[in-house]
């Protein structure tokens, strides 16, 4: 586990380059299953429609080279929310954190069962902004993946079975 505690601007944009969130995250370190940055509760995040204050702690984990990313919640936020995404993309110094939101969630809220959100917003979305044939599939690729990922019981897959709260632990 390689620490660190750099200030990084999550810069999430829509498919038609609208603002979709923003916010500054502290990266808090890499490991085998990517970057991961922290979020005190209270950390104000600016949006397209409205801006809001964040209302409980978090640590998003960025992987690599993948569709998505995973926000591992402290109470009494939802344990496990993962955005689909385009694959993340660093700027060169590290400082900011640029991705594309495809609309589609997974939730799994605390003592609950994992869930698919926003699928209207995602078929909305693919046919208003012209998503291309390989982002829609990829977008599902990876919502159909991290739905399994994350249900309890899925045979521990990290990092959502218990990587993250040593992350979170360290962020509180």
């Amino acid at each position: 586990m390689d620490t660190d505690s750099r200030s990084v601007l999550v810069d999430v944009r829509k498919y038609n380059g609208s603002l979709s969130a923003q916010w500054t995250a502290t990266r808090l370190g890499e490991d085998e299953y990517g970057v991961w940055l922290g979020t005190a509760q209270g950390v104000p995040v600016s949006s397209a429609a409205d801006g809001w204050t964040n209302r409980f702690a978090y640590v998003m984990l960025v992987p690599r080279d993948e569709w998505w990313t995973a926000t591992f919640c402290a109470d009494p936020g939802p344990e496990i929310y993962c955005d689909v995404c385009t694959v993340p993309q660093w700027d060169t110094d590290g400082s900011v954190l640029r991705m594309v939101d495809l609309d589609l969630d997974v939730v799994r809220p605390r003592g609950g069962e994992a869930r698919v959100k926003d699928e209207d917003e995602f078929a909305e979305h693919r046919a208003r902004y012209g998503y291309p044939t390989f982002v829609s599939a990829k977008a599902e690729e990876a919502c159909a993946w991290l739905l399994q990922a994350v249900r309890r019981g899925s045979n521990g897959v990290e990092p959502f079975a218990s990587v993250y709260r040593c992350w979170l632990d360290g962020l509180r």
